[in-house]
């Protein structure tokens, strides 16, 4: 899972814009493309966006874990 195209997916599809992002989070829009292109974030920050995007992103990792880990 990329969980910085998660959060460029989820942005787009809520309509809302990097510049929006930015100011949320107080970062500037050069800081935003920086996340979309990370592979892992930090929790605090996912959390943050969580909020912000009404989308449970940490949910989407667990489901990635659930699909590599077999049953126990």
């Amino acid at each position: 899972m990329h969980i910085g195209q998660l959060i460029k997916q989820k942005v787009e599809e809520r309509g809302k814009t990097v510049s929006w992002l930015a100011r949320e989070l107080s970062y500037c829009r050069t800081n935003v493309y920086k996340i979309y292109d990370k592979k892992s974030i930090d929790t605090d920050l996912l959390l943050r966006i969580s909020f912000l995007l009404n989308f449970d992103f940490f949910k989407a990792y667990s489901e990635e874990v659930h699909k590599t880990v077999p049953n126990e």
